[in-house]
């Protein structure tokens, strides 16, 4: 018999097990979650039943009985950019290892509307805890202010904001100790948690350098950003005195930032070191390879993923995240002046 014509199996159900052993379904759901108040002589019974009967647990077996849907909810915007894409792939990889679904919804950050239907799409799915990638300060506002009372959190607040300015910290470093002492910066939109926690590192890192604040200039994380703001960084870094070194929040606007310069005769990293933050899989294949920072994105979407679970499933502490690594490459090199 053909594949499309095979007939399958009914899939065995909370209902079969209880029929084989003799219990209710209340009884087989307290031993699918591991609740302590069943007699030993019945648990074991139950799972007699369901190894005889193949029985898969699955988590709406998982939520019968109880006040919880195992769903966490997600609210994510401008996932065509790299870092909220990964981001999302992350959390839903960290949610499935805990055994939740989750139900993702994509928000206009800078539509309310959209955001509160996002919120209220979640809301009537009883979702256990809402994470947010990526978001807008304005975007956080809203879905906190809209009475979800279950956990929120947002990938890369808190201690994962700190992360994100101790990586750019790292960028800093290392361009100070190849001698430049004139930092520009290229910055993501001003209403972005992860600009803020970036902009915060790098002037936290210039002032422990002693180290001047060189011209900075604002994208939208896109590399067409990055090529719009070429023009003037050229001419800052033409001006007596200016950049010789420029930290970009992101890779996308790194990769368009050193194509613009490289149209109007800037080279990178001759004329200006070039560095980005997110290492995307492409940043090595830039010309020059790009010299960036390497977030634990997976480890910090186990410690959302713990935090908005830690009401009905605490854990010994949350997951540990790998510091941020600095990937040097070409886009940095010493100092012109400084160089053997």
């Amino acid at each position: 018999m053909s594949a499309a014509g095979a007939e399958h199996a009914p899939r065995v159900g909370v209902r079969d097990v209880a029929r084989l052993a003799g219990v209710s379904t209340q009884t087989v759901s307290r031993v699918i979650n591991d609740v302590p108040n069943v007699r030993e002589d019945t648990r074991q019974r139950v799972r007699e039943a369901m190894a005889t009967l193949d029985y898969r647990v699955n988590n709406a077996a998982r939520s019968l009985g109880t006040r919880t849907t195992r769903t966490i909810g997600v609210i994510a915007s401008d996932s065509t950019l790299y870092g909220p894409s990964v981001g999302i792939a992350a959390v839903e990889a960290a949610a499935r290892a805990a055994g939740r679904w989750v139900a993702t919804v994509y928000a206009d950050a800078g539509d309310e509307a959209s955001v509160r239907s996002a919120v209220d799409h979640l809301r009537a799915q009883g979702v256990d805890g809402v994470i947010l990638i990526a978001p807008h300060i304005r975007t956080q506002r809203i879905v906190a202010d809209a009475g979800l009372r279950v956990p929120l959190a947002a990938l890369h607040e808190g201690s994962g904001a700190q992360r994100q300015a101790d990586g750019v910290a790292l960028v800093v470093g290392h361009l100070a100790d190849l001698g430049h002492r004139v930092i520009a910066r290229v910055g993501g939109p001003g209403d972005w948690w992860d600009e803020r926690a970036r902009a915060t590192g790098f002037e936290s890192a210039l002032r422990a350098r002693g180290l001047e604040t060189g011209p900075q200039w604002a994208g939208d994380w896109s590399a067409d950003s990055g090529a719009a703001a070429a023009p003037r960084v050229a001419a800052a870094v033409r001006a007596p005195g200016g950049p010789t070194a420029v930290v970009v929040a992101n890779d996308q606007m790194a990769l368009g930032l050193i194509a613009g310069l490289e149209a109007a005769g800037v080279d990178v990293p001759d004329d200006v070191s070039v560095a980005g933050f997110d290492d995307n899989p492409d940043a090595a294949y830039y010309r020059p390879a790009l010299t960036t920072v390497r977030l634990d994105i997976a480890g910090e979407a186990a410690r959302v993923v713990a935090a908005v679970l830690a009401v009905d499933a605490p854990t010994q502490g949350p997951p540990s995240v790998v510091p941020p690594v600095l990937a040097v490459r070409d886009s940095t090199a010493p100092l012109r002046a400084e160089r053997p």
